[in-house]
């Protein structure tokens, strides 16, 4: 198990790698310049050209991107050209702020998701299966930003039950959360309901009602737990995706995570926070999907012997 573990983390570096490269390069070609814009349109050309030299933006681009990994591997992101603050105690201040609201989002859509999931499945073709198929397909259509917009409209503006901004009391938190989990609630209802529909079809659930079990103990003690893989995979892709996907919803309900600072460097071409912040993602999201192919050892004893 070790093994397959320290083997995931070294085939993490050449995806680091290639996010780091691809994100550089975008940034070294955008137009604008970090030491211009670092002091003002009206700072003289001679300063802003030693600054480019401090900064080194004059050196050949693998020159720049090769000093850039070797800093990011020591913990150096550089500093953000708008605050003059680390880039690494920019995303450390922020972070939790996405963290939080990703979790919340994905807890949202597994206690919604996996038990319409399992009830589609057991009620196949049933009314309850046609409409909560339905009302997924649509909730899976809509756009998350187009939905918080809405949400605002209605229990905010319309309603005035719920704040539409920041996150000073608790209740602030609910209608960035619905935004985020509805989507990720219907995407995980659907994989619930098609693993299941292909795992209450096997022999050995057969078997089980002919012994004379509780169709209970059918559905969660041996189909259910046969089909978490693929509903544990959708959950874990769901919240590195909702760490990214929050990127809109915080910058809808003005919330004060890494998404919406990071819309923020892109209009004043902070590249710095840009490349820091994807880097950072990147690698959050890797650690996910280890953790997700960890979690297959625990619910699959075939898969926990290929380990040992």
């Amino acid at each position: 198990m070790y093994k397959y573990i320290i083997k995931r983390l070294l085939m993490m570096i050449p995806i680091v790698l290639g996010v780091t490269f691809i994100i550089f390069f975008m940034t070294y070609i955008t137009p604008g310049c970090p030491a211009q814009l670092r002091l003002g349109e009206a700072a003289a050309p001679e300063i802003v050209e030693a600054l480019r030299e401090e900064m080194g933006l004059n050196d050949p681009f693998f020159v720049r991107y090769f000093n850039y990994i070797v800093n990011a591997a020591q913990g150096d992101l550089g500093v953000s050209i708008r605050t003059s603050v680390t880039v690494f105690q920019e995303i450390g201040d922020r972070f939790p702020t996405t963290l939080l609201l990703a979790f919340y989002g994905t807890i949202l859509s597994v206690i919604i998701g996996i038990p319409l999931g399992v009830l589609s499945a057991t009620k196949q073709y049933s009314i309850f299966d046609t409409s909560a198929t339905s009302l997924g397909l649509l909730a899976v259509s809509i756009p998350n930003f187009w939905f918080g917009m809405m949400l605002i409209l209605m229990f905010s503006l319309n309603l005035g039950w719920l704040p539409s901004f920041g996150l000073g009391e608790p209740r602030a938190w609910i209608l960035p959360i619905l935004t985020l989990g509805t989507g990720s609630a219907a995407l995980i209802m659907r994989i619930t309901r098609s693993s299941m529909l292909e795992v209450i079809r096997q022999d050995y659930i057969r078997t089980a009602r002919a012994k004379g079990q509780k169709e209970t103990v059918i559905i969660w003690n041996h189909a259910f737990r046969n089909a978490l893989i693929p509903v544990v995979t959708a959950v874990g892709l769901d919240f590195g995706m909702l760490l990214g996907g929050a990127i809109l919803t915080e910058t809808i309900f003005s919330l004060p995570g890494i998404g919406r600072f990071m819309v923020e460097a892109i209009r004043s071409r902070d590249f710095p926070i840009i490349q820091g912040g994807v880097l950072f993602l990147a690698i959050v999201f890797s650690l996910v999907n280890l953790l997700v192919d960890i979690l297959y050892a625990f619910i699959d004893p075939r898969i926990k012997s290929q380990y040992s």
